[in-house]
């Protein structure tokens, strides 16, 4: 009587025998997967499973949330801040819906505050007002894209740029210098004011990226030292008969040709929006090209990945390091000239304001990529602009965009944090399977 349930012996060289061999590797490589080849371990993940997951494991979105986790901090300091909220609080538990009727209104008055002035001012009684708040915004950013975009370059060939702040001041000056001091065709004097001011970034870092290359000296602090340098030269220069008003003891230069040299201003005499913006545009599309589409980008990449890796590929380092610093110091000089050809029009020690250390956090949140860094600058102009409007109609601090600022440095300087804070998964990681119970062979009798 034959049993059923036993199986015929097999010799090593059939091919039976060579396919429960291969089973049973493929059983060890993987106790989850059955002889036919699919898993027993739960639903297997579809595309759209798949597209939500590298969304949420994507560096953006770390961005997004890093930018909602600060203006719900800065919600806090401005509801602690608010005089309302701490009388209240005072019988927080008598009455509290009291206090959460304060946290409320502070916070939204304060963030309507914001918004009404960094993008539209939908309680004012002319079409002009109310829309100058998104052209401010504009205004304030373009000098904020420009600078970034010159540390991002750097950053992404793993140079610390540090020296925004000194080669906005250089641009400043090399264009300033240009605007009021010769006179000459309208469109020749702006086009040449604004390749002064991008040699006169370019000069300034080409410093430190040529000791850099040629003595190792560290470019952070080269660059630090050297925005000391450009904040004490200004101020020397305009204490000088070529950087000074005639006759004015004051530290002020002349006037640049504002029908000249001068930006040109995109929507009229009624809003300070000028053609510096366009040319932000413009420089973020070149930047892309440049470190996405060009043999240099490539270059540029290559040496701040692996500089040892790309010496052995015959890329000469040195040479790349000084024609980043280059790039970087013209892009901050171009942010420069925004400043003294758009909307200042003199020269002053202030001319730079606190542009050249904001853009180290514009081109980190943008993650040194050429249109994040355009948004990242969009959005803390804004913020900028916002502020001012904020503090005057809520008496809330603009210290308070100050803070939101360093928080969303904070969070994108440690990515693992915002990840644990929504669950987010990590990049390259694996969907989590259900495990089932181990499936039991049926055995017939």
């Amino acid at each position: 009587m034959s049993d059923e349930n036993t199986r015929p012996a097999q010799h090593p060289g059939d091919p039976g025998a060579e396919a429960d061999q291969a089973a049973q590797a493929d059983a060890a490589r993987d106790p989850d997967r059955e002889p036919g080849g699919s898993r027993t371990d739960g639903p297997v993940e579809g595309r759209s499973g798949q597209l939500v997951r590298e969304l949420l494991s994507g560096s953006w979105i770390v961005s997004v949330l890093a930018i909602v986790l600060a203006l719900l901090a800065g919600a806090v300091l401005i509801a602690l801040a608010d005089t309302d909220v701490q009388d209240s609080a005072v019988y927080l538990f008598d009455r509290p819906s009291d206090t959460f009727e304060a946290v409320w209104n502070a916070v939204y008055n304060a963030y309507e505050a914001l918004f009404r002035g960094a993008i539209y001012d939908f309680e004012s009684d002319t079409t002009t007002r109310a829309i100058r708040p998104i052209t401010e915004s504009l205004t304030f950013a373009t000098p904020l894209i420009l600078a970034g975009l010159g540390l991002a370059v750097g950053f992404r060939a793993g140079l610390l740029n540090i020296g925004g702040q000194g080669q906005i001041i250089l641009g400043a000056i090399f264009g300033g210098f240009i605007g009021f001091t010769y006179d000459l065709p309208v469109v020749l004097h702006v086009v040449l004011a604004v390749i002064g001011a991008a040699l006169g970034g370019a000069i300034w870092a080409g410093i430190a990226g040529l000791l850099k290359a040629k003595t190792g000296a560290n470019e952070v602090i080269v660059t630090i030292m050297l925005n000391n340098i450009g904040l004490y030269l200004i101020a020397y220069l305009l204490s000088t008969e070529a950087f000074q008003v005639p006759g004015s003891p004051n530290p002020i230069s002349p006037e640049i040709s504002t029908a000249t040299a001068a930006y040109p201003l995109l929507l009229g005499e009624s809003f300070r929006l000028h053609a510096g913006f366009l040319v932000a545009i413009v420089a973020t599309a070149c930047v892309w090209w440049l470190l996405d589409r060009s043999t240099i980008g490539f270059e540029i990449r290559a040496a701040g990945a692996n500089p040892h890796a790309a010496r052995n590929a015959g890329i000469s380092v040195e040479r790349v390091v000084v024609l980043t610093m280059v790039v970087s110091g013209a892009l901050c000089g171009l942010a420069g000239s925004a400043q003294v050809l758009g909307t200042e029009f003199v020269l002053t020690r202030g001319v730079a304001a606190s542009y050249g250390f904001d853009a180290i956090t514009v081109a980190l949140l943008g993650r040194s990529r050429p249109l994040g860094t355009f948004v990242a600058g969009l959005l803390f102009g804004a913020l900028r602009a916002g502020g001012v409007l904020m503090q005057s109609t809520t008496d809330t601090s603009i210290d308070i965009i100050l803070v939101v600022q360093s928080i969303i440095v904070l969070l994108i300087a440690a990515p693992p944090l915002v990840r644990a804070i929504f669950r987010l998964p990590a990049p390259g990681a694996r969907p989590r399977r259900s495990r089932s119970a181990p499936a039991t062979k049926e055995v017939t009798a």
